[in-house]
């Protein structure tokens, strides 16, 4: 922050939204001390609960909300005991859980840290794709299995990522980075979008095509659609049905859009691979034949900022609040003509 934004800051009175535990993993010791700084802040009242007396008592002189995971709906009733809600700082990503169109019609400054939640949701995705392509994990669960001398090249032919196909469904903020790390590899990239053109595809590095086409030529398919009433069911059985034998599904978006009933009797019977890091729901029942299956990898919902990396939610909601206090815009505003098609 430059002498001059220092000497033009003020501290607005603010308060903390969300779980207590989002608080505590979230913003640690270094963090609350620096909204202190910035804000005139009680770091001990965590409001889970607009409800409650003391929360009444906080939000009628709030100006700015820090929001994060468990934070409740500021809906009307809410938002008329805070009649000096001016901003919400929000440190996760989407803000569907929270901020409704009582908050767009109050004309309340909203911001978000999903670009920061993007970047280890777009780094897993990466490394899910490279180590598909690889075969890595089919060829470690049969050397483990078989403890012998293995020609590999001819066990696994199609193994690698020279020109392979990769897919990618939709160019959201995650698909997005994932194209912009997939570039430095040898791989042809696929995208099907509908709200992106095909020169705009052709800057990300990747080719716009139909649904079916690109589910139909891709060897990986990396699912990054938000889940919305149009989009719930998109990746439907035909589409996983025209899936080349041995391709791989990879979803690290949300559980709902996939048919998952169609994609566990594609995966149980051989014919493809999957990596969910989603699944409906959230947490499968424990006789899911999912579970030991050797064509899936199922992992609890990880590939979001995990332990050391929510750090860098409260660092980019941190640097938002600079911006507020010194009476700059945000650098990552929330729009909301664009949620409805956004996470």
């Amino acid at each position: 922050m430059t002498a001059t934004h220092l000497s033009a800051r003020r501290r607005p009175r603010a308060a903390l939204a969300m779980a207590e535990r989002s608080a505590r993993q979230v913003l640690g010791p270094v963090s609350l001390d620096r909204l202190i700084d910035l804000l005139d802040l009680d770091p001990g009242l965590v409001l889970d609960d607009f409800t409650t007396p003391a929360a009444r008592r906080a939000l009628a002189d709030t100006e700015l909300l820090v929001t994060g995971w468990g934070c409740p709906p500021l809906d009307r009733r809410t938002l008329d005991a805070a009649p000096r809600l001016r901003a919400v700082v929000h440190t996760a990503g989407t803000v569907r859980h929270h901020i409704t169109d009582a908050c767009w019609e109050r004309g309340i400054a909203v911001s978000s840290a999903a670009a920061a939640n993007a970047v280890p949701v777009a780094e897993y995705t990466v490394a899910m794709i490279l180590l598909s392509n690889k075969r890595v994990l089919d060829i470690a669960r049969d050397y483990r299995a078989e403890r012998r001398t293995i020609d590999w090249n001819e066990r696994y032919p199609d193994a690698g990522n020279y020109r392979r196909t990769v897919g990618i469904l939709s160019a959201s903020a995650i698909g997005r980075r994932v194209m912009e790390l997939l570039r430095p590899y040898d791989l042809d990239l696929l995208l099907y979008d509908p709200y992106v053109t095909a020169q705009e595809a052709k800057q990300l590095g990747a080719r716009q095509v139909p649904l079916r086409e690109l589910f139909a030529g891709s060897d990986v398919i990396s699912v990054h659609t938000p889940l919305l009433p149009a989009t719930q069911g998109l990746v439907s059985r035909e589409l996983l049905a025209a899936m080349p034998d041995g391709a791989t599904l990879v979803n690290t978006a949300r559980g709902a859009v996939v048919d998952q009933e169609a994609l566990t009797e594609e995966v149980v019977a051989g014919r493809i691979r999957a990596v969910l890091d989603v699944t409906v729901p959230e947490l499968l029942p424990a006789d899911s034949p999912l579970y030991d299956c050797d064509n899936a990898l199922i992992t609890p919902h990880i590939a979001g900022s995990k332990s050391g990396e929510l750090r860098r939610l409260a660092d980019l909601a941190i640097g938002e609040i600079e911006h507020y206090v010194t009476g700059r815009p945000f650098a990552h505003p929330v729009r909301p003509e664009i949620l409805d098609r956004s996470a």
